[in-house]
Formats: C-alpha cells, sequence, structure tokens
C-alpha cells in the first residue's frame, strides 16, 4: 500500500513527538511491506511565526492532498497575547473546518498497569473502556456572531446546528456503538437549550435504524459526574462541540496522563487527522523528556480509520503495551518502579517491538 501523510509538528513537543510517530509507521511499512512519503508543513504559533498566519493556505492545500494528516500539538504562552485571530489554537479550529473533519473520535482506555496514577481509586477506573465521539465543526465555537458589544462590555457567542451536522455526528455514535458493546449515550441539555432539545429529536428518530444499541439520555452535567464516580458505565458517549470538548477532557483523568490518549478526526471519505489529546507543554519542550505515546497510538488509528490496515494498527498498539509491561515508562506515568526513559528511548523499544520477531525476548535481553 503507498500513502501520503502530511506531518503538522506545531509548537512545542509536538515537534518532538511527531517524529517518534514518523519512526513507528517507517518500521510498520518496512515491517508490512507498505510506502508511506511524509510531507512536512507548519500550523500553530510555528505558522504566526514563519507566516504570520495560524493555518497557511500552502498547509490547508497540501492536507487536502494527503491521504491523512498526524498534528503534534500546537499553543504556548509565547502567543497568549495575540488578538484572536493569531492565536495558534484558531489554526487547529481552522483545518478541522476547512477539512469538514465533523466526527472527533477519543478512546480512553486505561492500561491495567498505569492504574494507579488516576487520582480516582482503582477500584472505580478499572475496567473503563469508553469512546467519546464529539461533533468537532459545528457548535458554540464556530457560530456567528461571535463578538464583543457596548464597547466591550458585552459579549455574544452563538450555539449553531442544522438538521444534517447533528445527524450525521448521531449516525458516527450509533455506528460506533455497534461495532463496540452496543451502548449509546447521548448528552445534551434539553432541560435548557434549544439546540439540546433538536438533538434528542434526532436521536430518537434515529434509534429506529439501530435496533442493536440501547439508547440512553444524559444530560451533560449528570454525565460529567458519572464519569467520575462510575466510568465503567459507559460504552459510547455521542454529543455536541462544547459538552465533548469538557467531558473528553475529563474523561482523560481515567488513564493517569494525557500522554498515553489518542485521538481521530473524521469525515466520509476516509481522510482523517490524528493527534494526541494533549497540548504543546512548552514547559518541557526539548528536553527530550515528552511522552510519545498519544502520538504514536494516534498514528494507529490513522492505520485503522483512515488505511483500514487494523493489524498494523493492533501491532502498535501491543508494542506500546509490551514496553509499559516490561517497566518502561516516561516522567508523566508517575510509575515508582521499572525504568524511566525519555522521549527517544521510549519510541526506539515501541520500533524495536514492532521489527523483532520475539519482541518479549528482546525487551527483556536488550534493555534489563
Amino acid at each position: 500500500m503507498k500513502k501520503h501523510i502530511v506531518l503538522l509538528p506545531g509548537d512545542g513537543i509536538g515537534k518532538e513527538v511527531i517524529h517518534s510517530a514518523r519512526e513507528v509507521l517507517s518500521a510498520v511499512a518496512e515491517e508490512y511491506n507498505h510506502s508511506f512519503s511524509f510531507e512536512t508543513h507548519e500550523i500553530g504559533g510555528a505558522a504566526i511565526d514563519q507566516y504570520g498566519t495560524p493555518l497557511p493556505e500552502s498547509t490547508v492545500d497540501a492536507c487536502k492532498q494527503a491521504d491523512a494528516v498526524l498534528l503534534g500539538a500546537v499553543g504556548g504562552p509565547k502567543w497568549d497575547q495575540n488578538p484572536s485571530h493569531l492565536r495558534p489554537e484558531r489554526g487547529l479550529l481552522g483545518i478541522r473546518k476547512a477539512l469538514d473533519l465533523y466526527a472527533n473520535l477519543r478512546p480512553i482506555k486505561g492500561f491495567k498497569n498505569l492504574l494507579h496514577a488516576s487520582p480516582l481509586k482503582e477500584e472505580v477506573v478499572s475496567g473503563s473502556d469508553l469512546l467519546i465521539v464529539r461533533e468537532l465543526t459545528g457548535g458554540l465555537y464556530f457560530g456567528t456572531p461571535s463578538e464583543r458589544r457596548d464597547n466591550g462590555n458585552a459579549v455574544v457567542d452563538t450555539l449553531a446546528y442544522t438538521r444534517k451536522e447533528i445527524e450525521r455526528i448521531v449516525d458516527k455514535g450509533f455506528q460506533a456503538a455497534q461495532q463496540r458493546r452496543g451502548h449509546l449515550t447521548s448528552v445534551d441539555k434539553a432541560n435548557v437549550l434549544e439546540s439540546s432539545k433538536l438533538w434528542r429529536e434526532i436521536v430518537e428518530e434515529k434509534k429506529a435504524q439501530y435496533p442493536d444499541v440501547a439508547v440512553e439520555h444524559v444530560l451533560v452535567d449528570a454525565a460529567a459526574m458519572k464519569l467520575i464516580t462510575n466510568p465503567t458505565h459507559f460504552d459510547v458517549i455521542v454529543t455536541e462541540n462544547l459538552f465533548g470538548d469538557i467531558l473528553s477532557d475529563e474523561a482523560s483523568v481515567l488513564t493517569g496522563s494525557l500522554g498515553m490518549l489518542p485521538s481521530a478526526s473524521l469525515r466520509e471519505d476516509g481522510l482523517g487527522l490524528y493527534e494526541p489529546v494533549h497540548g504543546s507543554a512548552p514547559d518541557i519542550a526539548g528536553k527530550g523528556v515528552a511522552n510519545p505515546v498519544a502520538m504514536i497510538l494516534s498514528a494507529a488509528l490513522m492505520l485503522r480509520y483512515s488505511f483500514q490496515l487494523d493489524d498494523e494498527a493492533k501491532v502498535i498498539e501491543e508494542a506500546v503495551q509490551s514496553v509499559l509491561d516490561a517497566g518502561f515508562h516516561t516522567g508523566d506515568l508517575q510509575v515508582t518502579d521499572g525504568r524511566l526513559v525519555g522521549t527517544v528511548e521510549m519510541t526506539k523499544l515501541i520500533v524495536d517491538y514492532i521489527k523483532s520477531q520475539n519482541a518479549s525476548k528482546c525487551i527483556a535481553s536488550c534493555y534489563f
């Protein structure tokens, strides 16, 4: 298989972890007889510095021609005082909109040997395995008008959705539930918001098309509480943009580290943008200590969703688990025993697993 991948390193540790993903993908290509070509473009703060905009047209054009896109992270204090149109985050929002990446998938599954790192009790978080399906190109983040008024003393933001926008993300949620455990939780605020009332109506209409999926409606405040008190209750959560943004970050505590969580942003034809959930972490950028696992697992999602290479995706996931089982960890994982490694060494261990026919023996003999 030949595929062309655009790399958007972005800012901070994004530049380091995107290199890790490329190394892992190159190993997969070599072992499975694929050909992956790579092209790098700027986004976020790096693009502001070089081009005067967080999302250059050249970046958009390259992404539109790619088979998939990998993004590191954007943002940092260097640009915090910029006007809103020159903030790095505008590049991220802009590329999602430009590519019509309407569905964001965030799988959240705890690694057994890292459960102690979660702030929740192990008996609460153990067994958690859920997928948040978030609408990504509508709602409050994109509605107009969004502006200050009355000389800055009043503001307005607009939450707007069309029926089509809601229907397609709800379908994605039902389809994901069919492929998992058959339970869909639709999260809204239908007791207050008109947009949520329409959302709930559409979910009720759609469920007849998916008789094998059990559906429940949960208000967003109740869902936030239940994610912390009973996370194993959830299988697939589908929700709108703002609620999904907040709930997916809240759910990240189940794993104990944002450095372990990948995400996929998709459109109908299979083009996807894949990125770790974590930010640019400017405080550790350039120190070689960033956890590359979320970025590497995002590359695995790319193989699965955009290229339909499920076996190759699984070997990456198995490599990550094997390295963790062998006791290797980056500093963010709060492991009290085992061996502390940096970005480069963690990446090499994962690559070694992929290249080895007897990975466990190789890891034990080469590194212990």
